[in-house]
């Protein structure tokens, strides 16, 4: 990597902001050190998320408590170049290839302990919200033998970034919290990086059927392209009428909120069947709260279920989907970039999200190993 020294100090190369919506600039900052429970990663991948962008404009309560200037990214992999203490990461050497969760649980509060549901940890850390983030030459990572995962043969530092959270998170929303079997009909309403996984999860996972909602129809060809069996585009066609349509009168199995939007988390709850399941994994934002019939609710017994990322016991497993060939994260790579090109496209999101996910793939115009 294109490390080097300034005033003495080492230094790396990092998109930084110093103010919410501000310009994101490739600057030298100091290289990190391995955390006593964790190590050092070189940065072989790291996807650009609409999260990241919604951190860059000032919408995440951890990225202000965090304080600036600050470097966004969370979906990452890479190679370990540093260890902490011996006695406390035995999982991992100096050489090792690494797929992260964007979610890194503590293993000593109440939720991991007794409840066992890392995903709503306590005291959990996330890369680009928490702490500095991967878009960088090398990203320091805590907890490590409890958080990271070993990187199997065949599985590119691509596709397992892109894993780590966009199709991790859609696994615990379709298959954990969603429940999903073959038999089942789902609806998945907002087709973006998260729902287009959501989507290539259903397909993987045998769905009987899959209806992608969005209101772009150059998203919905690429729904149909991963898996979907129907397309309605919510701009052109009344949702839950459609919906309802084509399950026979009766609704979906599993309906899918992956937008956050007022409009897809209403049509989510009234398109799900008598006794159906409803998920919400895209993150509401902004003053427009969707209305949740609760008497609707109440009388076709619909269940309302959150979910949030995905724990890391659960990664070497959605690792194994990719190297089977059951789940081809690649078809879903729009372009990969340089660090600065990845930069510009997430301020490019102000004017919306591409069909495809953003890869950083290039950190510095001089690549070789910190060693």
């Amino acid at each position: 990597a294109g490390y080097g020294r300034q005033g003495g100090n080492i230094v790396m190369n990092a998109a930084v902001y110093r103010s919410f919506s501000g310009p994101i600039a490739i600057e030298s900052i100091p290289l990190p050190t391995a955390p006593p429970d964790g190590v050092v990663i070189q940065v072989m991948a790291t996807g650009v998320c609409r999260s990241d962008w919604h951190g860059w404009k000032g919408h995440d309560g951890d990225i202000k408590e965090h304080g600036l200037p600050f470097v966004p990214g969370h979906e990452v992999s890479g190679i370990v170049v540093e260890v902490g203490e011996i006695e406390r990461v035995k999982k991992f050497k100096v050489g090792d290839r690494v797929a992260v969760p964007f979610i890194l649980s503590c293993g000593e509060c109440c939720m991991c302990v007794r409840h066992e549901r890392p995903t709503v940890c306590e005291r959990q850390e996330q890369p680009g919200f928490t702490k500095m983030g991967s878009f960088a030459e090398f990203l320091a990572l805590p907890r490590a033998d409890r958080n990271l995962s070993m990187m199997p043969e065949g599985v590119s530092f691509v596709e397992a970034a892109a894993l780590g959270c966009r199709f991790t998170t859609a696994y615990r929303a379709v298959v954990q919290q969603g429940g999903l079997d073959s038999k089942k009909i789902v609806a998945v309403f907002g087709c973006g990086g998260l729902g287009l996984s959501c989507v290539m999860i259903a397909t993987a996972y045998g769905a009987n059927q899959i209806i992608a909602i969005d209101v772009s129809d150059q998203t919905l060809e690429k729904a149909k392209e991963v898996g979907a069996n129907n397309t309605i585009n919510a701009r052109k066609e009344n949702v839950q009428q459609r919906v309802m349509e084509l399950t026979n009168g009766i609704g979906a199995d599993l309906t899918i909120d992956a937008a956050g939007f007022k409009a897809t988390c209403e049509d989510a709850i009234h398109s799900a069947r008598r006794g159906g399941r409803m998920v919400q994994v895209g993150l509401p934002l902004g003053e427009q709260n969707p209305i949740v019939p609760m008497g609707m609710v109440a009388g076709k017994e619909l269940e309302l279920v959150g979910s949030h990322g995905c724990a890391a016991e659960d990664m070497p497993a959605i690792l194994s989907l990719v190297q089977s060939g059951r789940l081809d994260p690649k078809k879903l790579i729009e372009r990969e970039v340089t660090l600065k090109e990845g930069a510009q496209a997430l301020m490019d999101m102000d004017r919306g999200s591409p069909v495809g996910m953003v890869m950083i793939t290039q950190f510095s115009n001089v690549p070789r190993s910190r060693y």
